[in-house]
């Protein structure tokens, strides 16, 4: 058996279609040798347990399980570099992609010179079915943002259904994809050094068979950190720059912390500064944790010594802080410069520790 078409399926909670989508898929591709790689996030609801039972009655099936490890895009990566076939799918599990269009994406792999065939939503024969304005339009203004890091006149830029040719993902994946976000052909595209011939085909994006819908407010944050790393050429990594973003937020919670604290409650400006820190310092670990760590998140007792972790770690950078904001304010400083001065100087030191320290990879020593 030697397959001709790689199909790889991302999923999280899917349990309910894996079955009817490895049909749908038999039923679609006549005559085409394919394999179906489904890459699960270790979903609790079993979905990696259906597609071992599965493959035990179709051999063309097979599981990969990642445990520890979360995200669509990398899901992608990981199957496509798994795959055997040459030309290599990538559809989602919830059957809204239209299955029946994959025979004209082989076709068009197979006899022309092209790298990539996407399923297109917004090229003339294409729809969003059951979808509100609100939605449709949040997609759209998306698919402009990504024009900033695109390298290629591609009408539907979000997509997630497409098809393409092994060799060029493997080039892809060595010259350094993010891997971060929901959107793998965003970031094919960005990371390759040449860009990519492809072809958009219409296809009619359906409505979602079985289970939960997985956009979430982490989908739209992983999607912009994913821009702003494109954009700036990584120049600085990723994490760092949704750590400084975070930061930020931050920064709000301490000023404004802090007017309350000297200017509302006529605390001392030491006291009220050092308090300001320590919420402030929480308020950035739960965030980090949630946010730019999520794929470490930590939970349950590791939450609590992760914060304990994270605390001790940046102690150095919080004495800095508030000693030198308070220097600063007794040279008759403004306040806010006196506080913003300080919080600069921990946060360079707060991101190295606590990388290191506090979100640290299972097998690190």
């Amino acid at each position: 058996f030697m397959p001709q078409l790689s199909i790889v399926v991302p999923t999280f909670n899917e349990a309910g279609n894996v079955a009817e989508l490895r049909d749908r898929i038999d039923a679609a591709l006549p005559g085409v040798d394919w394999e179906m790689i489904y890459v699960d996030d270790d979903s609790p609801d079993g979905t990696s347990a259906t597609v071992r039972e599965l493959a035990q009655r179709d051999s063309r099936v097979r599981c990969i399980q990642r445990i520890g490890r979360r995200g669509l895009s990398s899901a992608c990566i990981e199957g496509m570099l798994a795959s055997s076939a040459p030309l290599v799918a990538v559809i989602d599990a919830d059957l809204q992609h239209d299955e029946r269009l994959l025979p004209a994406m082989f076709d068009v792999l197979r006899d022309e010179e092209i790298d990539v065939v996407v399923g297109s939503r917004y090229t003339e024969g294409g729809s969003m079915e059951g979808w509100d304005r609100s939605r449709a339009a949040t997609s759209r203004f998306a698919t402009k943002l990504s024009r900033l890091v695109l390298k290629a006149d591609l009408q539907d830029t979000m997509s997630g259904f497409f098809m393409i040719r092994r060799a060029v993902v493997e080039r892809c994946a060595k010259a350094g994809m993010s891997g971060v976000g929901f959107k793998i052909l965003l970031d094919l595209f960005a990371t390759s050094p040449t860009p990519l011939r492809c072809r958009e085909l219409p296809y009619e994006f359906r409505n979602r068979f079985s289970g939960e819908s997985k956009l979430d407010t982490m989908v739209a944050w992983e999607y912009f950190i994913m821009l702003l790393d494109h954009y700036f050429g990584r120049v600085v990594p990723i994490r760092f720059i949704a750590f400084s973003l975070v930061g930020l937020l931050g920064l709000v919670v301490h000023l404004f912390v802090l007017s309350m604290l000297f200017r509302g409650a006529g605390m001392s400006f030491l006291w009220a500064q050092a308090s300001a820190t320590m919420i402030a310092m929480t308020f950035n670990f739960v965030i980090n944790n949630v946010l730019t760590y999520r794929d470490m998140q930590l939970r349950g007792w590791k939450l609590l010594r992760g914060w304990l972790s994270f605390t001790l770690a940046c102690s150095i950078g919080a004495l800095a802080n508030v000693g030198i904001a308070s220097y600063l304010f007794d040279q008759r400083a403004y306040w806010v410069l006196s506080a913003v001065a300080g919080v600069l100087v921990g946060a360079v030191w707060n991101y190295a520790v606590t990388a290191v320290y506090t979100w640290k990879k299972p097998n690190s020593g």
